[in-house]
């Protein structure tokens, strides 16, 4: 009976490792052929073989390309400015609208929370063109602002903070008020402080967001100055030419800065639920 049940976990494991390597070699492939010369990442595909994941010749100039000639690194800076203004003011925002949600009463709160949960149910690119035509008229196009604007108000990050403000015991609330406080006061005081890690999921929602966006800044920003990551990488293809070890290079430095924010932030919740589980 022992040795069964250890052989059904030993398969069970062996499931998990192979499920894993399929999640696993996509990405691997995509850190290695960063390194590989020009298009000798797809040239090695055929026939399948050690070689197709791991190159034979090693090579920064991929990298080199596409922070020199391309400008990467200036398509980045602008990926980050965008995304560090977005989440600061949409996580306020967001705090702000969730706790007039959640624990302040006024007439037709749930029909303008509605309205809130049908905006994010929208896809965005439905709406793109008309509301490029709006930023466009108003001035706001090839701009930071207007690059900015459409990512604060997420109405998935509202909807998220709600529904964990409403975790939160109401006398809190109404002890604060008994003593005074104001609702601003209650709400930096005692809210987020109990929110650090919805917050953190918050903060990550909208930064996700923005930092992936395509179809918004190639509305919006159309100068090359103002060009977003997502955007720069597009153009390591064009209808003649493609590079394939540009390309990749370009998604490997995308795809690092989210992953160790994720990380970050996700370290930052743990501790933050020890520290509260401590209190």
């Amino acid at each position: 009976m022992l040795r069964s049940r250890s052989q059904v976990r030993i398969l069970w494991t062996l499931l998990a490792a192979a499920v894993g390597l399929v999640f696993i070699l996509p990405a691997a492939w995509m850190f290695l052929g960063a390194f590989r010369p020009g298009n000798a990442v797809i040239d090695a595909v055929t026939p399948l073989s050690w070689n197709t994941f791991w190159p034979d010749v090693w090579t920064l100039d991929n990298f080199v390309q596409m922070l020199g000639p391309l400008d990467f690194g200036r398509a980045l800076i602008n990926s980050l400015i965008v995304v560090v203004v977005s989440v600061i003011v949409g996580v306020a925002v967001s705090a702000l609208a969730a706790y007039g949600f959640s624990v302040v009463e006024f007439r037709g709160r749930e029909i303008v929370f509605g309205l809130v949960v049908v905006g994010f149910l929208i896809p965005f690119e439905s709406i793109a063109v008309p509301l490029a035509q709006i930023f466009n008229d108003a001035g706001l196009n090839n701009t930071y602002i207007g690059l900015i604007l459409p990512g604060i108000g997420s109405g998935l990050a509202i909807f998220y903070l709600r529904q964990h403000f409403l975790g939160i015991p109401a006398s809190i609330r109404e002890a604060a008020l008994i003593d005074g406080a104001g609702e601003f006061s209650i709400l930096r005081r005692m809210y987020l402080p109990l929110s650090t890690p919805a917050l953190a999921n918050a903060a990550l929602i909208i930064f996700l967001s923005q930092w992936m966006a395509y179809l918004w800044p190639l509305l919006i920003a159309p100068d090359p100055a103002l060009q977003v990551a997502p955007i720069a990488l597009s153009k390591t293809f064009t209808l003649q030419t493609s590079n394939f070890g540009q390309n990749f290079a370009g998604a490997l430095m995308i795809s690092l800065i989210p992953a160790i924010i994720m990380f970050v932030l996700q370290m930052f919740s743990k501790q933050s639920i020890a520290e509260a589980a401590d209190k």
